[in-house]
């Protein structure tokens, strides 16, 4: 047991450590070939900051194990939302001003149903996986028009100053983006492994894990990024890094587990975990769109997003408890 510990807490660390770089090696990549910033944010950390659920659920995927894979990409969800942005709103509140995050909160809502509408039937199939990446594809698509043609949203002017404040030559950032994808690898192995076993010596099932240890600890990248962005006032990075990573999330992360590994989508999922999840989703949708007027997300909808999700991980761990003593 106490190796199996040894190995969560370790990889949670290199998992942080390897993001981070991997997440600066591709903005600084991407930045020497001349993708506009907007895009650099949208796209390239978007896709960055997601990395280790995409890691960690596809080695889930490929070792057997679905319940972490599926756990991890809905519990980073709802981590993203309630923990992360409940967190960050308690140390700046969040002013929403980006017009393309604006737009793409609606989407996030919905891709949320779809996604429960998909897996109604209690089943991921390769199927409904390849409808997943399809939209995602469309989606991805959606956003690199959008970051093309609106070059000057303030997202895009925060991302500037953020990858101004951070130069780096073309071979720094390489060895960066190489390294940390390396090591996303092997610190996703390891936490997985060491997950799984402590999950059996509880009597655990590996979607409880997955929603609690390997999605918090999957979300740490996001966490990092949105504190920092957050004390800088970059407000708009905040809320892009959390509607990037769950979209990514919910689509991506998903299908691709869903092609590894077709498996039955246990009915907890669906009935607890995902409506909350959309219902988090929704509920961001209203306090940050606006309607009217600029969308705010104040220190007491944070506190109120914490509490949320303190109360969500509580019926977890008593649920666990009671399985565990039955």
């Amino acid at each position: 047991m106490f190796l199996s510990i040894s190995a969560v807490l370790c990889g949670l660390w290199l998992l942080l450590w390897s993001a981070d770089k991997f997440v600066d090696g591709a903005a600084g990549t991407a930045r020497h070939f001349g993708m506009p910033p907007l895009l650099i944010g949208m796209v390239v950390v978007g896709f960055g900051t997601s990395a280790p659920e995409i890691v960690v659920s596809t080695l889930a995927s490929l070792q057997g194990n679905p319940g972490i894979a599926l756990g991890n990409a809905y519990g980073s969800n709802i981590t993203n939302i309630a923990l992360i942005l409940g967190i960050t709103a308690i140390v700046s509140p969040i002013a929403v001003q980006s017009r393309i995050l604006r737009t793409e909160l609606p989407v996030l809502s919905a891709v949320s149903l779809l996604a429960i509408w998909m897996l109604r039937d209690g089943n991921l199939s390769r199927m409904d996986a390849a409808m997943l990446l399809l939209v995602f594809g469309g989606l991805l698509i959606w956003t690199i028009r959008s970051g093309l043609r609106d070059r000057n949203d303030a997202f895009g002017n925060e991302m500037e100053q953020s990858l101004d404040a951070r130069p780096a030559p073309i071979r720094k950032a390489l060895f960066r983006l190489c390294i940390g994808l390396i090591l996303l690898i092997v610190s996703s192995r390891i936490l997985v492994w060491g997950a799984v076993t402590i999950a059996h010596a509880f009597g655990a099932g590996d979607l409880v894990i997955g929603l609690t240890i390997v999605a918090i600890g999957t979300s740490l990248p996001e966490l990092a990024s949105s504190i920092i962005a957050a004390r800088k006032g970059e407000h708009d990075i905040c809320l892009g890094n959390v509607i990037g990573s769950n979209l990514f999330n919910t689509l991506a992360v998903v299908g691709i587990a869903g092609l590894i590994h077709p498996t039955p989508v246990e009915r907890e999922i669906v009935h607890r975990d995902m409506l909350f999840m959309t219902a988090l989703t929704i509920s961001l949708f209203i306090i940050g769109y606006g309607f009217g007027r600029q969308g705010r997300i104040n220190r007491i909808e944070g506190a109120v997003l914490l509490f949320c999700y303190g109360g969500y991980l509580t019926y977890l761990l008593v649920a666990l408890f009671q399985t565990a003593t039955a």
